[in-house]
């Protein structure tokens, strides 16, 4: 079993303990390392008769907050995973976000749910992923009272604060930036996923 501490997150990312940090020039074996990790956790799930569900948060009218319904809808296509909730097409955000939890624990047994959302970070994090083993706290950068979602998350980093207000980051995001976080958080899980089920 998974003896990881359960925190909040802060409103820039940190790094704190139990959590695995990777971007675009992370080595081959260590990115392997991740994959293998989730993977671990994929199963372990499984073996408890758990549901998996990824619920990638965020609204596709925003560019820094397209990260979520970006990922989903990458993992939806590449890895024909069927549990996800936020999509391009049907994104989970602010305001139906409690009943689409409602919904998952509704419609699944016992369900493990890992979260996809876009964060803010310092300067020199923006292009990172986090994988934490906690809940995620949904909207805290922009001071929005969400509640704490899921088992496990992905942070992807897509902008920084200062000297920008919180809402700003949303409006001067590069594209490029979130597709390449999307792909790569979609990868992970696709890896994983497929891992998980050999």
């Amino acid at each position: 079993m998974n003896t990881f501490r359960r925190h909040k997150l802060h409103e820039v990312a940190t790094k704190p303990k139990n959590t695995l940090q990777f971007n675009e020039q992370t080595a081959p074996e260590a990115l392997q390392a991740i994959i293998d990790n989730l993977s671990a956790i994929l199963r372990e799930a499984r073996s408890e008769q758990r549901e998996i569900v990824y619920l990638c948060i965020g609204s596709d009218r925003y560019i820094g907050d397209s990260l979520g319904p970006l990922t989903g809808s990458l993992i939806v296509e590449n890895a024909k995973i069927e549990r996800v909730y936020g999509t391009l097409e049907e994104p989970i955000h602010a305001f139906n976000l409690k009943p689409a939890l409602k919904d998952i624990q509704k419609t699944y047994h016992h369900p493990l749910i890992i979260c996809v959302d876009a964060s803010l970070g310092a300067k020199e994090q923006v292009g990172d992923v986090l994988f934490v083993d906690a809940p995620l706290m949904p909207g805290k950068a922009l001071e929005r009272m969400l509640p704490e979602t899921g088992d496990y998350h992905f942070q992807g980093i897509v902008n920084y604060l200062d000297p920008l207000p919180t809402s700003q980051f949303l409006n001067d995001t590069r594209l490029h930036t979130v597709m390449k976080l999307s792909r790569l958080i979609a990868r992970v899980i696709t890896e994983s996923d497929q891992q998980a089920s050999q």
